[in-house]
């Protein structure tokens, strides 16, 4: 059997596996051990599997993604979502669709400090679902704003999903992170902007809420403080050159850590529980980035990322259109598979194509990142609308789904935003310092 026909095989047999919920590194281990083994033999295979699991376990760089997830399973321990979401819900919570926007704003600040969706989403529906059914919020808009807003915690820095993409496409993180802030802000104010349109033209779906004094927003936005604090130092720190991303990832912890024991929100015991919750998500992550090191030399041995991009020369749709169709592939593909799947799966097949058209990596990174936020909210997995519903038993899945399609259309404006105009991911990594 020739190496396209046995690669090809491997992944449709991956795209089974992961389609039925089987765990993703386990999936790609499979796939990738026995594709190695089948076209270059068992020592090569087992040689691979050895020396590609010490060469990440010995990578530095890759200490950033326990030490943020540290810090995002702290600030939820701390109460900091709380904090967040308290102070836009003074400042704006008594104007039409305002606890809606609280909501959004709430997950924006809490994915600069967990770098992630489902997080965001599980936290912040705790803390502002309540609050909406209270005020009489259509459901449609109090779940679909919170499953919408939770996405933004792979867009914002720290990122989990653009230390991935930087591992498995050898891209630096600090200029990933710095890419992703303005695309971030500006995925924000279009969900702010949909709230808004839908409550000028349904005025029930989302009643203003109480007015508040100017005592109580200036005690609401002083609680906010330390948290902005924490993520100006972090990601100011990255693009003065003050820090690595590694050193900001440690920073940003320990600042956190600190904050929880000041305020005597954070003890042993839950500091120990943080940890070892952080201890568990890093492990898989690691796990899927070794399976992917299988999976990445299965691929070129089966010379499909080749055929892949003669295929798409041979159409000639030039560089906006190859880009158009790749990225169309990443919205179609997270209807049914994971982010990280999906990541591992086709950047082999489809990084080597890009870098032949001359498009920036890190504005294709930024791209990619947002179609996988897309696929968080797509039926029929989005894994964040089933999060939501966890929160929102009450409420049907449908229900969850149509509230966030408004949201989705308003990421895909962004996204045609993005590729229409790269320097708004590019000017921040393109002006850093060091």
């Amino acid at each position: 059997m020739s190496g396209a026909a046995l690669g090809t095989i491997g992944i449709v047999v991956l795209l089974v596996m992961l389609i039925l919920r089987i765990p993703v590194a386990f999936a790609m281990f499979v796939v990738g051990f026995i594709g190695i083994w089948a076209l270059n033999g068992w020592n090569a295979a087992t040689g691979l599997l050895a020396s590609e699991t010490f060469t990440l376990a010995s990578n530095p760089e890759l200490v950033i993604i326990p030490l943020f997830i540290l810090m995002g399973n702290v600030a939820t321990v701390t109460g900091m979502s709380r904090q967040l979401y308290d102070a836009a819900y003074a400042s704006i919570g008594q104007v039409r669709g305002g606890l809606a926007s609280a909501t959004v704003i709430g997950c924006g600040g809490f994915a600069a400090l967990s770098g992630s969706s489902v997080a965001s989403a599980l936290t912040m529906g705790k803390v502002s679902l309540a609050q909406m059914e209270r005020f009489h919020y259509d459901p449609r808009l109090s779940t679909g704003v919170v499953a919408a807003g939770g996405t933004l915690g792979i867009l914002i820095p720290p990122s989990t999903g653009f230390v991935i993409y930087a591992i498995l496409t050898e891209q630096s993180i600090g200029r990933l992170f710095l890419a992703g802030v303005l695309p971030g802000l500006l995925l924000l104010s279009s969900f702010l902007a949909t709230i808004a349109i839908m409550c000028w033209w349904r005025s029930d779906m989302g009643p203003a809420g109480p007015s508040t004094t100017a005592a109580e927003k200036a005690r609401a936005l002083r609680g906010a403080l330390p948290i902005f604090g924490v993520i100006v130092l972090t990601i100011g720190g990255i693009y003065t050159g003050l820090f690595s991303p590694v050193e900001a990832a440690g920073v940003g912890a320990a600042l956190v850590i600190l904050y929880g024991f000041a305020t005597r929100t954070l003890g042993p015991i839950a500091l120990w529980r943080a940890a070892r919750e952080s201890i568990v998500t890093s492990a898989t992550v690691m796990l899927i980035l070794i399976a992917a090191h299988l999976i990445n030399p299965f691929l070129a041995l089966s010379h499909i990322p080749s055929a892949v991009g003669a295929a798409l020369d041979a159409l000639d749709l030039g560089r906006i259109g190859t880009l158009a169709a790749i990225l169309l592939v990443y919205l179609v593909l997270g209807c049914f598979l994971e982010g990280f799947a999906m990541l591992v799966l086709t950047l082999p097949i489809f990084f080597p194509v890009i870098l032949d058209l001359g498009i920036d990596p890190i504005w294709f990174g930024v791209l990619v990142v947002l179609t996988l936020e897309m696929g968080l909210i797509s039926p029929p997995v989005g894994i964040n609308v089933f999060i939501v519903k966890s929160v929102a038993p009450k409420v049907e899945l449908g229900e969850i789904f149509r509230g966030v399609l408004p949201f989705w259309f308003a990421m895909l404006v962004t996204l045609a935003i993005l590729i229409a105009l790269p320097q708004i991911s590019l000017i921040l990594p393109d002006t850093m310092f060091g």
